[in-house]
């Protein structure tokens, strides 16, 4: 008996030693998902939209994402401001670096810094950025490109297409054509637009010179069209400017992929390479609906983004690919009072009966704080429909453009060394956290 219990006792030790000694799974792939502005209160008030929109209550439901195991709040603030912005956060997610608003994958004092994309080109994996907006914009330009100038577009797309990492991006997807092309060239979709660059360069068919098996396009159709089987490089520039909002994609006048689809089609043509890939997703008019103070179109595009992470979660394996979703900021966005469960989430609060103001006017449960949707005396709201498309939330004070907020924002992550995102973190430590997933070494590189 004695010696049975020996027995058993190191068979414990070995067996734990084992575990103990066993190297933690690798990721072969990470895809970061960026909902840009997507603050909680975006999150909560989206959730049950969704629901509501199948016929549900709406509080109990849930975003494919807000199932993940992992879960974390993310600092966004940059060197120089409390509130962050698009520029500055990337820059950190991408390079581990926090720099000042307004940089671009450059650190505070103007040196270039590596990106994850450029590492994981010079590894050998693919590489790809989707998103709603301009390519060049500030998201998906902080993945490849470098500027202490966010707005300097027309450099950035010249990056995109001479980028000398690895064999440049595999996908490129989103608005932003006139980037690309030169201003004596009509837009084949707008009538009476032009190129925006004066160096009469063509970058997209330098893309398709400079790549083999590539492909270009510009319109629905054209995207349906591509194999990935067949395509090893795909450049997609679906609008002179940002992509059409997902309300008013429909009425697009060449047809535009939704954020699903070229999620969809990014990752087959990624997951063709054995070494893995790298792929950002953005859901970057997120961010655009809450400047214009329009919380019906927000909503919209984070349920679409939701569908997004849908697909590229069917479309990979947890045992080998990290996926994280976060947002690069937040935004003003409110959801107050005490509507009753169910209450229409862009409607007017009920508590139960009509909940009224000091001066007895009814009030939005969502509304923000600052923005468009200021007015100098509160509006009587009985006889507006406060959940049509185009209704504009109040706003507490008069902007133009409704600002970022500054508090923290969700991260969520499922796959191989998702267990790192936990607790309150800095955001450039989401840079540590894929690199870590990838095994390759975290230390901070400029070039």
């Amino acid at each position: 008996m004695l010696k049975r219990r020996l027995f058993s006792a190191i068979a414990c030790v070995l067996l734990l030693s084992s575990h103990a000694d066993a190297a933690p799974p690798r990721a072969k792939n990470v895809i970061l998902f960026i909902g840009d502005g997507m603050g909680i209160t975006t999150v909560t008030a989206a959730r049950i939209r969704a629901g509501q929109l199948r016929g549900q209550s709406g509080e109990e439901s849930s975003l494919s994402f807000e199932g993940f195991p992992h879960v974390a709040l993310s600092k966004t603030y940059t060197v120089d401001h409390q509130v962050g912005e698009s520029a500055g956060t990337m820059t950190a997610m991408m390079t581990g670096v926090k720099t000042k608003s307004g940089s671009l994958s450059v650190d505070a004092n103007g040196h270039l810094l590596t990106t994850l994309l450029e590492i994981a080109e010079g590894r050998g994996l693919s590489t790809g950025v989707v998103t709603t907006t301009r390519i060049t914009h500030a998201t998906p330009a902080a993945c490849y490109g470098h500027s202490v100038r966010r707005d300097a577009e027309l450099d950035l797309a010249r990056q995109l297409v001479e980028s000398s990492a690895g064999d440049g991006l595999e996908v490129a997807l989103g608005g932003g054509r006139s980037q690309f092309l030169s201003t004596d060239a009509a837009d084949l979709e707008e009538p009476g637009a032009k190129g925006a660059r004066s160096d009469g360069r063509d970058l997209t068919r330098e893309w398709s010179a400079k790549r083999g098996r590539s492909v270009y396009v510009w319109n629905a159709a054209q995207f349906d069209a591509v194999v990935p089987g067949g395509v090893d490089h795909l450049l997609g520039l679906f609008a002179p400017s940002h992509m059409s909002y997902e309300n008013d994609r429909g009425a697009d006048r060449a047809g535009e992929p939704s954020l699903a689809a070229m999620t969809e089609k990014a990752v087959a043509i990624l997951s063709k390479n054995r070494r893995g890939y790298f792929l950002m997703v953005e859901g970057g008019r997120i961010d655009h609906s809450h400047h214009d103070g329009n919380a019906y179109r927000a909503l919209g595009e984070t349920i679409e983004f939701a569908r997004a992470v849908e697909v590229a979660m069917r479309g990979t394996r947890q045992d080998d690919t990290l996926i994280i979703v976060t947002a690069d900021h937040s935004h003003t966005l409110t959801m107050s009072g005490y509507p009753v469960r169910g209450n229409p989430i862009l409607g007017k609060a009920v508590e139960p009966g009509e909940a009224v103001d000091g001066a007895g006017l009814p009030y939005t449960t969502l509304n923000y704080a600052n923005g468009p949707g200021y007015r100098a005396t509160r509006p009587d709201l009985r006889q507006v429909d406060t959940t049509s498309p185009g209704y504009l939330q109040e706003a507490a004070f008069p902007l133009a453009s409704e600002t970022h907020g500054g508090e923290d924002v969700p991260v969520y992550a499922r796959g191989p060394g998702s267990e790192r995102v936990a607790g309150v973190i800095e955001q450039n430590v989401i840079f540590d956290v894929m690199m870590k997933a990838l095994q390759w070494s975290s230390q901070k590189r400029s070039r």
